[in-house]
């Protein structure tokens, strides 16, 4: 008898769980048995048969966790209990993983966009700005300006200042950056807020568009 109920329990199924999804699991705003359950499910398919004495014996709990767990699924728009008439006009419940997929799905699109912005680097934006690869000398020069006073963040602003006025070289970001020494400025906010200051102070008289260099670069 210990034997065949030891021969059961080898034989019973494991929830595997991707560890993408694990690393993802605070996104879903649910408890960590829950968590375990929507993993129960989502190994048995996209589609389940809603038969609750099957997923009660499978998954190894009470019925009232089990109505628990399907109820905190369905409140957090992770699952949806689809009802149909199958071939002999008899009403058939199903468990649909529609919405934890798509769910899923942008979750990932969202933190692979947040990692790539992540990893790209300052020659990276530079690259993707002047729509070319850069040159040894190029690389000279950003390195200089990395090494030298100028911060990551205050660099990656010259460089989409240079972009919002049309003008792709070296020479104009690095003309942005002196005229920002000479002012002071430190981070994207200084950069902000002298620029937010100029514009008040112009659209009292002007309409007008905002340069930099203004002349100084002819």
């Amino acid at each position: 008898m210990k034997n065949n109920k030891i021969n059961e329990l080898v034989k019973e199924k494991n929830i595997v769980i991707p560890m993408y999804i694990y690393k993802l699991k605070s996104r879903f705003n649910i408890d960590t048995d829950t968590f375990i359950f929507l993993m129960y499910l989502h190994n048995s398919g996209n589609r389940i048969y809603f038969n609750i004495n099957n997923i009660t014996d499978e998954f190894g709990c009470d019925l009232p966790s089990a109505m628990a767990y399907i109820t905190k699924l369905e409140e957090q728009h992770l699952i949806a209990i689809e009802v149909v008439k199958n071939e002999k006009n008899a009403i058939e419940e199903y468990i649909s993983l529609d919405f934890f997929h798509n769910k899923l799905s942008s979750i990932l699109i969202e933190e692979m966009n947040k990692s790539s912005v992540e990893e790209e680097t300052i020659y990276d934006l530079i690259e993707i700005s002047f729509g070319r690869p850069l040159s040894p000398i190029d690389y000279e020069i950003i390195n200089a300006w990395i090494d030298g006073k100028h911060g990551e963040e205050l660099i990656r602003e010259a460089v989409k200042e240079a972009a919002f006025n049309g003008v792709s070289n070296l020479r104009y970001i690095d003309k942005i950056l002196y005229e920002w020494s000479k002012k002071g400025f430190k981070t994207k906010e200084d950069v902000e807020k002298n620029k937010k200051a100029f514009r008040e102070e112009k659209s009292k008289t002007e309409v007008f568009d905002y340069d930099w260099m203004e002349d100084s670069l002819d």
